[in-house]
């Protein structure tokens, strides 16, 4: 038939529709292969405790259904072995493909290797951090080398564009420092980790927990709702009070009593506060004084220790502190002292 020995890109119409007929029989027998193994090799591997076939079957899974059509067209064109100018441009393009699969199977292994660092660590939040980082830095080099393999395969010289964009880099460097000096702030977060994701921070007059740290800012949730932005430079720059890495807690507090007190009284009042204190769960008494004479009071002072550093157990302590000198002074008839001024008249001449 003339219609199928006209030219079409160098091929006949004839050698077009076989490499079609190729590519269509070859993609579906490879899918049919990959939808009765792929199961049964994923539950092989669930099963035994080799990390290398788990890459396997992540790889598996991974398989794009363009690259099953990818790699049959590469073999349509090998079989087909037509020597025509379309052929070279075909092959360029059928690179294309396998490259940009050989990322998407890198960006998985890198996310496997990174999840698996993290449970070996026990999904520690530090290390959850630093996974992150160097997942991220991976993935940067991973499609670097494919882009400059993706442009040396199009006849572009890359030397010469890799020496371009040092100069570039220069200039763009200068340009954004403010940017960069977050990004290496933020290197230094995760390689120093003085604070991870869910520790309680004060910084300045702001406080919260942290939510994110980003590569240019890192973003903590206040005790009142509302989300708080630091750039991760600042944040370093900064004096960072970090609650979450507190081994203990100290507490003070002072009780005035009044002036009317006798004096054994007021020799014993240590020792009730003392007891007080010992009697309260998670504490580790520290001292208890007569501080000193006030205006109208005469005051104690108290020093204790909590052994757990969580906030709202302080509270629950302190509370059942209070509670129970309340009950001590009560029963004892020891007076509680409270803001009193006493004035004293002296009376005056009789007028005439």
């Amino acid at each position: 038939m003339e219609f199928l020995d006209q030219q079409l890109l160098g091929m006949t119409v004839l050698n077009w529709l076989e490499l079609a007929g190729i590519t269509v029989g070859l993609t579906l027998a490879m899918m049919l292969v990959r939808r009765l193994f792929f199961g049964r090799f994923s539950a092989l591997a669930g099963r035994t405790k080799n990390r290398v076939d788990d890459i396997v079957a992540e790889m598996l899974h991974g398989m794009r259904t363009w690259f099953l059509f990818v790699l049959a067209f590469y073999l349509a064109v090998e079989f087909v072995a037509v020597e025509a100018p379309a052929i070279p441009w075909l092959r360029r393009l059928l690179f294309v493909g396998f490259v940009f699969q050989i990322g998407l199977w890198g960006n998985d292994i890198i996310r496997l290797v990174s999840e698996w660092y993290v449970e070996s660590r026990d999904n520690d939040a530090s290390q959850l951090t630093a996974a992150r980082a160097v997942a991220m830095v991976a993935r940067l080099i991973l499609w670097a080398i494919i882009l400059l393999s993706l442009l040396d395969n199009f006849g572009i010289d890359v030397t010469a564009l890799v020496a371009g964009l040092g100069i570039g880099g220069i200039a763009i460097a200068l340009a954004v420092q403010n940017v960069l000096a977050d990004l290496l702030a933020y290197v230094s977060i995760v390689a120093d980790r003085p604070f991870v994701d869910g520790d309680f921070l004060v910084v300045g007059d702001h406080s919260g927990s942290v939510e994110h740290i980003g590569i240019k800012t890192t973003r903590i949730r206040s005790l009142s709702g509302e989300q708080i932005v630091f750039s991760n430079n600042d944040l370093l720059g900064s004096r960072v009070r970090n609650y979450k890495r507190m081994n203990e807690r100290r507490a003070l507090f002072s009780i005035g009593v009044v002036y009317d007190t006798p004096h054994d009284v007021l020799k014993a009042i240590p020792a009730k506060l003392q007891a007080a204190v010992e009697g309260a769960e998670n504490t580790r008494f520290d001292r208890a004084h007569l501080k000193n004479f006030g205006d109208f009071s005469i005051n104690f002072e108290i020093v204790y220790y909590m052994v757990v550093p969580d906030y709202a157990a302080y509270m629950d302590t302190q509370q059942t502190i209070n509670l129970a000198v309340h009950d001590v002074f009560t029963r004892e008839g020891i007076e509680f002292a409270f803001p009193t001024q006493t004035l004293h008249i002296t009376p005056g001449a009789p007028t005439e």
